[in-house]
């Protein structure tokens, strides 16, 4: 089981708010900060981490399940108003398994 991921970003706020606004679909808040290290989850617990390092991190894959299809739909679209880059709208991805229904977004910083 992963406990937390975290990510190195160029710009702390500015991805600060992509994240708070992408994810605020999927209940996601701002639960810690650290100086120049935020760390978002749901429920109280901070599972992903971005933080301000010497260089961003190389694009990565992180994926976040969601209560229904409706939910990915909002986050997909408060994705892109945050200022995240299409990279599969919502859909059905039979090729991972018959039901599986996904968004895939980068983040500004990508």
């Amino acid at each position: 089981m992963i406990d937390h991921i975290s990510i190195n970003v160029s710009n702390v706020p500015a991805s600060r708010a992509f994240y708070e606004q992408a994810l605020k679909p999927l209940g996601y808040e701002v639960i810690m900060e650290f100086g120049h290290v935020v760390g978002l989850g749901a429920g109280g617990k901070p599972d992903l981490w971005i933080g301000d390092r010497d260089r961003p991190t190389t694009p990565i894959h992180i994926a976040i399940a969601s209560a229904d299809r409706e939910t990915v739909d909002a986050f997909y679209e408060a994705a892109l108003a945050a200022g995240g880059k299409d990279n599969g709208p919502p859909g059905l991805r039979v090729h991972y398994h018959r039901n599986y229904y996904g968004a895939f977004v980068r983040d500004p910083d990508s």
